[in-house]
């Protein structure tokens, strides 16, 4: 019972795992899939990952508090005879059936539901119409050793401890819950902190754009959760002081006996503690990056559009610039797409996304964030950069290949901020063979009326097929459809990482539990009645998760405000985005989710007589 949660948690990420691998070895054999490609392969990469990392998190987690409960057990089998080494290989031994059992387990269910999951990504546009999963061996191989390792991984650890106990000192402990803290865990815990700092300052000073991936926002708070998780025991003491005061005031005794429990049993606190600070930290850091990049593109792109209206028509049909052009009161600019290639100073030549633009209308129409130089300064002989390329004064000559191969060498017109990455190339429409417009901001002439020109624009654009917006119409058009994939791939993360909680939970809330049936037994001996002790351990459980909630928050936090840090370095508007909703809605339910287990453990444990529970 004691490694159940364990081995669920490493099944369902090893079957994840193998959704991955299937997934990704198909998508290489793939044609074509564009953008739809793309995402497939990011959702389950970042899935993949995600989930091993709880996987390893929960199995490293519960085997130490195994280990932690077995110390009578151990110190036996040393007064026995048995060595540290055996000791040491019996517990690994542990590690590697359950791990192999549970690969096998979940590469069989990968490979079950390798082709709904795929479905249901076609399904919801993370993957191209009609993308089905081959068949194939190398990536169930690869889940089943990746799931092997995880667990050997996570209870390497918990085994080297097994080992060090000696014989008397387990017994004379075993009762006791001392020695949490290791000199090993201190050094880790400093080390991985020291780390997540280093890494977060690092980008701050040389490039802030970084903190803003979804790769870095997705992988740095398991660094800050690892950090936490082994400081946990450190973490909780004045958490619990207090979190404690409001169970304390509203009864005395049980309040007390509440926070005084928590604080003494640390490894009991830690181990329940973990998977809420997981699943909480995660919820709190993807969700609020996802909202706060969402939030400063959109301010972004709000400070950077001074039109009074914009018109998309898809392709452009010729006489339509001339027609808004000719409209009295109008100031017209019209942008289309192309490819360049900058090449840099050693040679290599980057690729990159540009527009095309009439200076003057651009000027007049966009606020682009210009560092130096004039974007109304642009010809055909210059070009409109950001920062990141290098270039930083005006006139520096660029060599840019065009899109039909030609090379020419451009001088620099104007350096914007570079923002998050919109702010990007513009260049005239000679230096762009084949780009057609594609969008034209219209911003209404000083005295102007601007009712009038809406209804001239419209009818002038009519017989071309092209579609009038407001500024606010086109701005709250094109701001959502860049976060709904993003959206369904964090919910997919955030919806296993809450099921390996909830694993995770219940299984050390029934370790725990059974391992005090004596003690419960003794507060039924002093007077306590059984609804009292249920209450007594439903509440201390609920007030170890709120530690474990808050340690997440303190994780989530430190990402936001990190984030919030690199897009004020970028000129970006910063929004606060603080994701409530998620972070509350995954913290009601390990609150809704641990008081029905520990209560229905503590029952279970209390269903014998008190006399013959305390003498155990």
């Amino acid at each position: 019972m004691s490694l159940l949660g364990a081995f669920t948690a490493l099944a369902l990420g090893v079957a994840m795992t193998a959704v991955m691998l299937l997934g990704l070895a198909t998508a290489m054999s793939w044609p074509g899939g564009g953008e739809a490609m793309v995402s497939l392969v990011a959702a389950l990469g970042t899935a993949g990952g995600v989930s091993a990392f709880v996987s390893a998190f929960v199995v490293a987690s519960t085997f130490s508090y195994a280990v932690a409960q077995r110390r009578r057990e151990l110190g036996l089998l040393r007064l026995a005879g048995a060595t540290r080494a055996q000791v040491r290989r019996a517990v690994l031994a542990e590690a590697v059936v359950l791990g192999a059992v549970a690969s096998a387990a979940g590469c069989a269910l990968g490979r079950l539901g390798a082709p709904g999951m795929v479905r249901w990504l076609a399904d919801v546009g993370m993957a191209p119409a009609g993308f089905t999963v081959e068949r194939g061996i190398w990536p169930l191989v690869a889940a089943f050793w990746t799931g092997l390792l995880v667990a050997l991984g996570g209870v390497a650890v918990a085994a080297r401890r097994a080992g060090r106990l000696g014989p008397l000192d387990a017994l004379r402990s075993a009762d006791l819950d001392t020695g949490v803290m290791t000199a090993g865990r201190w050094f880790w815990g400093l080390g991985l902190l020291t780390a997540a700092a280093g890494l977060i300052g690092s980008a701050l000073l040389t490039n802030p754009v970084d903190l803003l991936h979804r790769k870095t926002y997705t992988v740095q708070p398991m660094v800050l959760v690892s950090a936490c998780g082994l400081l946990a025991p450190v973490l909780a003491r004045p958490l619990l002081r207090l979190l404690g005061r409001l169970p304390a005031r509203l009864s005395r005794w049980s309040g007390r006996l509440m926070r005084e429990n928590a604080a003494a049993a640390l490894r009991r606190t830690g181990a329940i503690a973990a998977p809420v600070l997981v699943s909480v930290a995660l919820t709190g850091s993807l969700a609020g990056a996802l909202d706060t990049v969402s939030a400063s593109r959109t301010a972004e792109a709000r400070a950077r559009t001074a039109a009074d209206f914009v018109l998309t028509p898809g392709a452009c049909r010729p006489g339509l610039v001339e027609a808004l052009q000719a409209v009295p009161g109008a100031v017209v600019s019209p942008t289309g797409p192309t490819r360049l290639a900058v090449v840099e100073a050693d040679g290599t030549t980057v690729r990159s996304e540009a527009r095309t633009a009439d200076p003057g209308g651009l000027a007049g129409v966009a606020r682009l964030p210009v560092v130096t130089g004039s974007v109304a300064a642009l010809t055909d002989d210059g070009i409109v950069l950001p920062l990141e390329w290098g270039h930083r004064a005006v006139g520096d000559p660029v060599p840019v290949v065009l899109a039909d191969g030609h090379r020419v060498t451009l001088k620099v017109a104007a350096v914007l901020r570079d923002g998050l990455g919109d702010n990007g190339l513009y260049v005239t429409a000679r230096n762009a063979p084949g780009s057609r417009v594609d969008r034209i901001d219209v911003r209404a002439a000083a005295g102007a009326d601007r009712v009038a020109l809406e209804a001239r624009l419209r009818a002038a654009a009519a017989g071309f097929g092209a579609r009038v917006d407001t500024r606010e119409q086109w701005l709250a058009a094109t701001a959502p459809a860049n976060g709904r994939i993003a959206w369904l791939r964090t919910v997919l993360v955030l919806g296993l990482a809450l099921t390996y909680t909830g694993i995770a939970l219940a299984n050390i809330l029934a370790m725990a539990t059974a391992d005090r049936r004596r003690e419960l037994a003794l507060l039924r001996l002093t007077g306590a009645t059984r609804a009292q002790v249920v209450g007594l351990v439903a509440g201390e459980s609920l007030l170890v998760v709120a530690v474990g909630a808050l340690l997440g928050c303190a994780v989530a936090a430190v990402q936001l405000g990190a984030m919030n840090g690199a897009l004020a370095l970028l000129g970006s508007p910063p929004p606060l985005v603080l994701p409530w909703r998620p972070v509350g809605a995954v913290t009601g339910a390990c609150l809704l989710l641990t008081a029905p287990c520990a209560a229905l453990a503590a029952l279970w444990s209390l269903r014998r007589r008190p006399v013959e529970a305390a003498r155990d």
